[in-house]
């Protein structure tokens, strides 16, 4: 056998035992350097970041005033405002892991947010407060002398322009001249002077957008303003960062406050207990689909196990370094990833044995049987990709985590079946031992 096989057999074989250790134990490494220390570590599936269904905090369901504002008179685009304050006041508070939702049929919005540290200590009804009160927008002249810790400006109170008040529009748009995406304003009639008198002084300066006091942006004026309409143009050209701007701007003008008509408490005890079910699950049903493979296709069924347990491995990682928020669907994910893997390989191992019966010899057969079942696998795993997809898309909450860990498992289960699992048996096909055809689940006879 060639010796480019071997590398690539002891390739894969690598990369599969390294990604079950990781995934079981991770990895730390510690370095001293007499003044300073550093450290390097990667994380182990225990260490991956839960999402509320599995942590614990808090399910709270939003809905306009109604003492304020008539509910039927409520826009899309109020509500996706809304959302951008609540992101902004939550992110101010360090809730990154907060799923915001909204739900335009109903004209509400869901905020899920997982408990930070000890249960007990966490109060549902401060975050209720902090996202019910309507958004105070302010436009500041700062003081370029005066930034916190992070370097941002600092809001001061006796330096506001404008308010949200002063805001009768926010949209964002593209710039046909620069390619850049800005934001487009309109003021009142009563606003254009204020503004004027303030670009006019401020010609090269900053001029602060704060969310509450937290800063949103800080371009500098380029001219002075005269008309009721004015622009900011973004640094780069994404589109999504000028559309969240606007978002913002246009949230601080919002006439209603949001009310809170059905908040839930998840205990983390409810979570780890599901957490352990699902887990207990998972283990169930890849040692039941091993012995089912080992069983039924013998060798061939090892490999697939051997396959199997790299795929599980290497998708708990891709889930725990990036930080991506595991929830009990997503673990639901995982499992029907295992079956759809499995299933890829029941259907190249038929195809080896078809060929087998036809007089083949084991490596052609492999190589045909793999060759065959190409198509069939790959069709199968695009149309779960381009579910999945959807899933993720137009989903939300617990539904997206579900989409996430199915995408991601679908491409690592084509990759591994396809290309680890087919490495793995030419290489043991090639040794006299494994040229036995009962091992393959047929009759006893040695294949030449």
């Amino acid at each position: 056998m060639k010796a480019s096989q071997w590398i690539k057999f002891y390739t894969v074989l690598i990369i599969i035992v390294v990604a079950a250790f990781l995934a079981v134990h991770g990895f730390s490494m510690a370095r001293d350097f007499n003044v300073s220390g550093s450290s390097f570590t990667l994380k182990s599936a225990k260490d991956s970041r839960f999402g509320i269904d599995i942590k614990g905090g808090a399910y709270m369901v939003f809905y306009p005033d109604e003492t304020t504002v008539n509910l039927n008179s409520v826009t899309d685009a109020q509500l996706e405002s809304s959302k951008q304050v609540i992101r902004n006041r939550l992110d101010g508070q360090a809730l990154f892991d907060a799923d915001i939702t909204i739900d335009n049929v109903n004209k509400r919005i869901i905020v899920e947010i997982p408990a930070t540290g000890d249960m007990t200590t966490f109060d549902a009804q401060t975050y209720i407060k902090l996202i019910g009160t309507t958004a105070q927008l302010t436009f500041r002249e700062v003081d370029e002398t005066k930034k916190d810790a992070s370097g941002k400006y600092l809001p001061l109170d006796d330096k506001i322009i404008l308010t949200g008040a002063d805001i009768t529009g926010a949209t964002a748009q593209r710039n046909t001249t620069t390619g850049s995406w800005d934001v487009a304003l309109d003021f009142t009639t009563e606003a254009t002077a204020k503004f004027s008198e303030a670009t006019g002084r401020l010609v090269g300066k900053p001029i602060a957008i704060f969310m509450d006091s937290q800063l949103i942006s800080a371009p500098n004026v380029q001219d002075k303003i005269t008309t009721t309409s004015a622009s900011i143009t973004m640094k780069n050209t994404d589109p999504k960062e000028a559309q969240d701007l606007a978002a913002t701007i246009r949230s601080g003008s919002l006439p209603f406050k949001l009310v809170p008509k059905q908040v839930q408490s998840i205990s983390p005890l409810l979570g780890q207990g599901a957490l352990d079910v699902a887990v207990l699950a998972g283990l169930i049903a890849l040692l039941g689909v091993i012995i089912f493979m080992i069983l039924y296709y013998r060798f061939m069924g090892f490999v697939a196990s051997i396959c199997v347990i790299g795929l599980v491995s290497i998708l708990l990682l891709c889930i725990s370094w990036p930080g991506i928020t595991l929830t009990l669907p997503g673990i639901a994910g995982i499992i029907l990833t295992i079956g759809m893997s499995v299933d890829a390989n029941v259907i190249i191992y038929e195809r080896i044995r078809e060929e087998l019966r036809d007089g083949r010899t084991l490596l052609m057969a492999i190589q045909v049987g793999y060759k065959r079942g190409f198509t069939a696998i790959l069709d199968g795993h695009v149309t779960t990709m381009i579910s999945s997809a959807a899933l993720f898309v137009f989903g939300s909450g617990a539904i997206k985590g579900f989409a996430t860990t199915l995408f991601i498992g679908i491409v690592l289960s084509f990759v591994i079946s396809i290309f680890f699992s087919r490495i793995i048996m030419q290489t043991f096909a090639s040794l006299k031992p494994f040229k036995k055809i009962w091992m393959y689940g047929m009759k006893r006879r040695t294949v030449l």
